[in-house]
Formats: structure tokens, C-alpha cells, sequence
């Protein structure tokens, strides 16, 4: 047999991970489990995506660097692995010496082969930010359906993917100025150059490895539109340094090393154990008359993994092992929205873990609603009913009959079910259809078709238990010892019973591997906790996939009790309406006081993009009038200053939360934001000044200092000509003049609303204001604060942030 490399698609390391990405890891640990058990020498990697755009951008957010981001998220993705009893060979991450190593040579390769070109493109370029634009940090509407949630590289809403020009009305994800074209220069691998082979091998490998349908579709689409040359490189510090002379300050584009990843984590994995690494990697990587590679991704991600990773691998001309079969699945939706990382929508791994459900029930559910096929959806109810109908009422209500028959009425003592007098064709019939459904799990589990497989699990418990029931064993064995249908029958069919009830813990193992193990322990059995399978002829106890149909003597019980609690309606109940929302909200809920005078309002919609501006506004934004009582230097940063505001006065009210509800005194409350002014205002130009605070902004720290929330300033570039001859930066903080502390901003002709929920720095930013003949507005409408607009006196027309 062929040795079985498996991979699962490496999430990005900047966030929690959802059931909906959860599938692809747990679909892999599934394929992996049964590959050891069935005797395959097998290797499943998998680890974190740490390089790009998106690590930088969000550990410049929280004031940290890089690394210490991707050591946080990584230690939560590995726990949240951990937890789901997920069985990595090797859980690595891509920030390695060795990722280094093997991505910088196989760019060397292609470089040597001529495939690699050098482009001078025009490139989205930040002015405040004082960068170049990655794909994923340009936000702006989808050329194709016209969504407003569309990033540079993908539209979350269609799935098309897009060039960071392609957009309209673009914007920098980081502060929302709108981004400049800008000439580069970027090195290209020549997709057309490879396109032969890459097309000779795709229709050999996807009949040979039976690929996913979609994956087949989607692919033929990609080479019949045309190939073309696509940018490696990136103007980012956070990434792996380019070896070409001239390109010092770029770095890799991230989705050109994240594949190669799986390579260089199984050199880590040949590290750790002591071995020459590169000897380990090749045994694996570069065998591929011994090896088939397998793959379990997501359908998003089909073309990295089908056209782009095989052909650096071809294009580099050495012997690589290539992917043998893939299987991308499609999306798990939840509550008839779409799992989103960004948008806090669904259920996560940490969630999971609070739930007090156990890993296995949300494995059963996951796989028996695995979407292979088409797109499948997570529903509470349907998780209760699925959980209490098939898992207990079927799987669970099986094994327990089954093994509390034994204990109860035969002292523990498994009967041999060939003991019985039943007429032999009835027997074969019955042996025949448990070997029908399990030969049927194998040949699904060889082809990865994980869910069919499950479900055939599910139909050969369903068949035992009527037979159960239709056998009657609590009446035959009370009948007539000489009876052939009496109890002779009965200890027969029970003893036939547990032979499947083992037969099924073996084929559950790689699905629900706690509960395979407990139903083993039953039998004073085990599958033994190593991740290499063995077959030891000295361990009797020790359960493989050859252990299936064979008629071994089992001796006895030595244990039954119930598998799985029921999931009772209050409980579901609770889990539905404390997940209905989206992080940022249960957040929000989980931290309010009960006497809050106001309830946040609803997370906005994904249609509420489509809403003016104005309307926006209103329900979004809670912008404050406060006052610069103290103002200092950051000490680890020389563009920062750390500011303490006053939000209200002593005895003085805040404005109430509702035009109807009045005001009452409260105490001084103060604040503190860093703001990055300092090219711009000197202390004692700050000192005293009544600015405008975007109060409602989630905390966030900068260069370790906690920022709850930040000042408007607006910004043109008609300062001081420079050296290039253009406009250099001006900034004005906004004055809120003698306005009350404390007053809410509202747009003219526009009441307010109840208080805003908190929100990120993304949403604040997709909401744009604006300095037109020095007044400051949203949607073309005027902003006032305290009945008067809000005006400048030096930028009389630009953005505001």
C-alpha cells in the first residue's frame, strides 16, 4: 500500500476559528484515524498561516508586533484543535527557519527555469498610511454584485475573486482614506508558461484521484478562462524575505508560501524527532511513485490548491509528490447567514468549549451534516433533533440495550452467537448485511466520502437495532430451553449484537473517537493512543480496521452505561439566543451592567451597507463632545501621544440616552485614547482643547496602552510643497467649541437614537465624513453638536477620521 500524506487547509492565524473552518481540520483528522487504523503509514499536517497584510495590520492595531499575535492566535487555534481531539502528526505554523529555507529554493527554481517576471504595475498606495495596499486591506464594491462588503482579493458575498483596482469607491481598510495608484515593481510566476503540464496533470490526477466535483469545476474554469502571470511578492515587512537583488524590502505574497507550508512543517516535524529534516521532508514530499498526497479544504480555496501550489511544484522540475485526491467541500452556513470571521456571525471553536456539550456530539453533527455536496446549514433545532434521534435514539440506544442486555441477564458474560438454532438462512441473511453496510463504510472511507460513509454507519445501527426489536430477546429468553426459538435464539442474537456494536465503535473511531474508546472499554478493550498503527499479534486487546467482521470470541462486559446526555429544549434554547448575534454582541451583553440605561442597538445587517450614509450614522456611530485635560509623549512610540479627557462634568449631566428621558447628575468621567498627532500639534496646543471623541469604539491597545476610542481630526494634502512636488499632509483635530462635555453629535434633520452598541475600527471607518467649504458632514448633511454645525478653519475640503 501506498503511503497516505494528508493535509487540511492552514487557517490564518489572526482569528478564531468557526465550525464552518473547523470542518476541514476535523474532515482530515477523520481520513487520517481511519487511514492508521485500516494499516496505511500515514502523515497529517496542518498549522497556522501566519505571513500578510492581515498579521501586520492587526498586531499594529493592538500595539504589538507580529509575532506575539501569531503566538497568542496560534495557542488558541492549538487548543481549540486539542479539545475537538483532533490527531495531528504535526501542527505546525508557517513563521519557521525552515518555511524560510524551502519557500526562498523553490523560488530560486522557478527563477532558474524562467518562470518568474519582473512587472512595474500601478498599485493602491495609502498616502496616511504611507504603504502599498494589500489586496485584503482595500475595501470598496464588487465590480460584479455591486456589494458594499467586497475586499481587493475576494467579494465575501459572490466569492469572486478580484484585483484591488477592480473595486469601486475604494478605500484603505485601516483608516478609510481613499488609496492613489502608485507605480511598483513585483515578480510574477508565469502560470501560462506552465499551463501544458499543469493541464496534462490535472486530468490525470483528478480521474485518477477522483477529485470533489467542484474542485474538478472549478479548476477546468480556471485554465478555460486562460492563466495568468500572478504577483508573488509584496511590499510588507511582516513575511519571508525575497532572495532577488533589488526586491529587499518585499516580501512573499502570502498565498505563494502558505501552501508550501505543509512541506516545510513536515521538515519541523523530521526536526523535532531527531532526524535530518530534509531526508524526513523528501521521504514524504518528493516520493510520488510511494505517496499520495490527499487535501481537505474549503471550496474558496480550490485554486490555490489545484492550479497555483502544482505549479510552482511542476514548474520547479523536480520530483514532487502531487496531490492524488482532493476534497473541498462546500459552506456551512449558520441560521441561514454565512459563517464570517470578520463579522463575528456563528459559532466558535471557543464557544464550543463553553458550551458543555461534548467534543464528540459536535463531531457526530458536523459529519452528519457535512457539506460535500452542496451547501449545508448549522440550525439549533436541527443540531437537537439530529443529536436526539440518530446519535441517542439510534447509535447510542443500540449500544446500550445491546451491552445492559448482557449485564443484566447474562451476568456480563457475552452468549456465542452461534449458540442459537436459528434457521442457518436467516443467520446468513443477517451476517451477509452487516458485511454489505461495512464493506460499503470501507469503500467510502478509500474515497474520502466521508459523510456517505457516516450515514452507512447509521443505517447498519438502525438495521441491529430492528433486529433487536424485531428479535425479542426479553420474551425468547423466558421461553423453553429446548425451544430452538427460545432462549438459545436469544443469547444467538445477542451475541451476534455485540459483534456489531464493536464493529460500529471501530467504524465510529475516526468520527467520535472518546466515544469509539469508551464503547472499546465496555468490551475491556482499546485502540491504544499512538498515532502509528501496528499490528501486534501480542496484543489481543489492541482494535484495528481488521478487527471488523472477523468472528472473534468476545468474552464479556465488563462495563455499560449511557454514551450521550440528551439535549433538553431550555438548553437549546439558551444556546440559540445567546449565539443569535455576532461576537462584538455577546460581548457587548455578557459585559453590561444591569443598570444600564440603555440597550445597544442591533449589529448592523449586511443589506444596512446599502443605507445612506446619514442612516448609517445615526444607528452607528456615538460621537461625544470631551475635553484634553493631560497630554503626553508614548514612550515606545515617537508619532504617539497619550491623551486623558474629560467626558462630563462634576454635577454637570450627560446627555440622556433618550430624547424623552431625562438627564440626571453624575460623577466626572474620564477617558483616555492614543492619538498618533504628534507630527501635527504640540502639547500645549492640545492642552484644554474641546475636541470630538468617537466614543463607542471597541478598546484597543496601541503599542501596549489601551485606547478607548479616538479623535476626529479632518486631513487635505495642500500643506508645504515637497521635494516630489506635491501637497504634504495637514491635519485638524475638530473643535467642538463651548459645546456642553459630554453632547452627542447628530445629523441635521435627524433625532437621535438609543446609544449605539460598541463597534470596530473597520465599521467606524465604513461609515465616511467629510470637510466640504469647512463644514463637517455625513451623506451631504451637516454634523451639529449642541444645535451648531461643526466647522474647521484650516481644511476646508477633505476627509475625516
Amino acid at each position: 500500500m501506498k503511503r497516505r500524506l494528508i493535509t487540511s487547509a492552514l487557517p490564518y492565524v489572526n482569528n478564531v476559528p468557526h465550525l464552518g473552518n473547523l470542518i476541514q481540520v476535523l474532515s482530515a483528522d477523520v481520513f487520517a484515524r481511519f487511514c492508521r487504523l485500516y494499516g496505511y503509514e500515514t502523515l497529517y499536517v496542518c498549522g497556522t498561516d501566519e505571513y500578510g497584510t492581515a498579521t501586520e495590520t492587526r498586531a499594529a492595531e493592538e500595539g504589538i508586533g507580529p509575532r506575539e499575535l501569531c503566538d497568542r492566535y496560534f495557542a488558541i487555534h492549538r487548543d481549540i484543535y486539542s479539545w475537538f481531539a483532533i490527531a495531528f502528526d504535526k501542527f505546525g505554523r508557517t513563521s519557521t527557519p525552515i518555511q524560510t529555507e524551502v519557500v526562498q529554493e523553490l523560488f530560486k527554481r522557478l527563477d532558474e527555469n524562467g518562470l518568474i517576471s519582473e512587472q512595474t504595475i500601478e498599485q493602491l498606495y495609502c498616502k496616511k498610511c504611507g504603504r502599498f495596499l494589500a489586496d485584503r486591506y482595500v475595501l470598496g464594491v464588487c465590480p460584479h454584485c455591486g456589494s458594499a462588503n467586497a475586499r481587493g482579493d475576494q467579494c465575501e458575498d459572490c466569492g469572486k475573486l478580484l484585483d484591488p483596482t477592480e473595486l469601486k469607491d475604494s478605500r484603505c481598510s485601516s483608516c478609510g482614506c481613499t488609496p492613489s495608484l502608485e507605480k511598483t515593481n513585483h515578480l510574477y510566476i508565469n502560470l501560462p508558461q506552465i499551463k501544458d503540464r499543469l493541464e496534462e496533470w490535472v486530468r490525470t490526477a483528478s480521474q485518477k484521484g477522483f477529485w470533489a466535483k467542484n474542485a474538478i469545476r472549478m479548476t477546468e474554469a480556471w485554465i478555460r478562462d486562460g492563466l495568468r502571470e500572478r504577483a508573488i511578492t509584496r511590499d510588507l515587512k511582516w513575511g519571508i524575505p525575497v532572495p532577488k537583488p533589488g526586491y529587499e524590502k518585499k516580501v512573499f505574497y502570502v498565498w505563494f508560501d502558505a501552501p508550501i507550508g505543509y512541506i516545510s512543517i513536515t521538515g519541523n516535524l523530521g526536526l523535532e524527532q531527531g532526524k535530518d529534516w530534509k531526508t524526513f521532508t523528501d521521504y514524504w514530499w518528493k516520493s510520488p511513485e510511494e505517496t499520495e498526497l490527499f487535501q481537505f479544504i474549503g471550496k474558496d480555496n480550490i485554486p490555490f490548491h489545484t492550479v497555483i501550489f502544482p505549479s510552482t511544484l511542476l514548474g520547479s522540475g523536480e520530483n514532487w509528490t502531487m496531490l492524488h485526491h482532493m476534497s473541498s467541500s462546500e459552506y456551512l452556513n449558520y441560521e441561514g447567514k454565512k459563517f464570517s470571521k470578520s463579522k463575528g456571525i456563528g459559532v466558535f471553536g471557543t464557544d464550543v468549549m463553553e458550551t458543555g456539550i461534548p467534543a464528540d456530539v459536535w463531531r457526530f453533527y458536523i459529519f452528519y451534516n457535512r457539506p460535500e455536496t452542496a451547501d449545508a446549514n448549522f440550525v439549533w433545532k436541527d443540531f437537537q433533533e439530529k443529536v436526539n434521534g440518530e446519535l441517542i435514539g439510534n447509535l447510542g440506544n443500540l449500544v446500550n440495550r445491546t451491552l445492559s442486555f448482557v449485564t443484566r441477564y447474562y451476568g456480563g458474560k457475552i452468549p456465542d452467537e452461534d449458540g442459537g438454532n436459528e434457521a442457518a438462512g436467516a443467520d446468513i441473511e443477517f451476517r451477509n448485511t452487516v458485511k454489505k453496510f461495512e464493506d460499503e463504510v470501507t469503500a467510502a472511507l478509500q474515497r474520502s466520502d466521508l459523510r456517505d460513509a457516516f450515514h452507512t454507519i447509521f443505517a447498519l445501527s438502525s438495521f441491529a437495532n430492528k433486529a433487536f426489536q424485531d428479535g425479542e430477546p426479553w420474551r425468547r429468553r423466558k421461553g423453553d430451553p429446548s425451544d430452538p426459538d427460545g432462549p438459545k435464539a436469544a443469547a444467538s442474537l445477542i451475541g451476534k449484537l455485540c459483534h456489531v456494536v464493536l464493529d460500529i465503535a471501530i467504524m465510529i473511531e475516526p468520527y467520535m473517537p472518546q466515544a469509539a474508546e469508551k464503547i472499546a472499554f465496555f468490551y475491556g478493550l482499546t485502540f491504544g493512543n499512538t498515532l502509528i498503527y501496528k499490528k501486534d499479534a501480542d496484543n489481543q486487546s489492541l482494535l484495528s480496521w481488521d478487527s471488523i467482521g472477523k468472528n472473534k470470541r468476545l468474552e464479556q462486559i465488563i462495563k455499560s452505561e449511557v454514551l450521550f446526555a440528551r439535549l433538553e429544549d431550555d438548553k437549546i434554547s439558551e444556546l440559540s439566543e445567546k449565539y443569535s448575534g455576532n461576537q462584538k454582541e455577546r460581548e457587548q451583553s455578557s459585559a453590561a451592567e444591569p443598570s444600564s440605561v440603555s440597550q445597544p442597538s442591533s449589529p448592523l445587517e449586511p443589506s444596512s451597507a446599502l443605507q445612506p450614509d446619514d442612516v448609517r450614522f445615526a444607528n452607528t456611530l456615538d460621537l461625544r463632545v470631551a475635553k484634553i485635560i493631560k497630554v503626553e509623549r508614548h514612550p515606545k512610540a515617537d508619532k504617539l501621544y497619550i491623551i486623558n479627557l474629560e467626558l462630563s462634568e462634576p454635577s454637570s449631566p450627560l446627555e440622556p440616552s433618550s430624547p424623552l428621558e431625562p438627564s440626571s447628575p453624575v460623577q466626572t468621567e474620564t477617558r483616555t485614547i492614543v492619538s498618533g498627532i504628534v507630527p501635527f500639534y504640540k502639547e500645549e496646543e492640545l492642552l484644554g482643547k474641546r475636541i470630538i471623541l468617537a466614543n463607542n469604539l471597541k478598546p484597543a491597545k496601541l503599542r501596549g496602552v489601551e485606547s478607548r476610542g479616538m479623535l476626529l481630526a479632518a486631513e487635505d494634502h495642500n500643506g508645504p510643497i515637497d521635494e516630489k512636488g506635491e501637497g504634504t499632509l495637514r491635519v485638524e483635530v475638530l473643535d467642538a467649541g463651548d459645546a456642553p462635555l459630554g453632547t452627542r453629535v447628530v445629523v441635521e434633520g435627524r433625532e437621535p437614537g438609543s446609544v449605539p452598541a460598541e463597534i470596530d475600527i473597520d465599521t467606524f471607518f465604513s461609515i465616511p465624513m467629510e470637510a466640504a467649504d469647512n463644514v463637517i458632514g455625513c451623506g451631504g448633511k451637516a454634523l451639529l453638536v449642541g444645535g451648531r454645525q461643526i466647522r474647521t478653519a484650516i481644511v476646508s475640503k477633505g476627509n475625516v477620521h
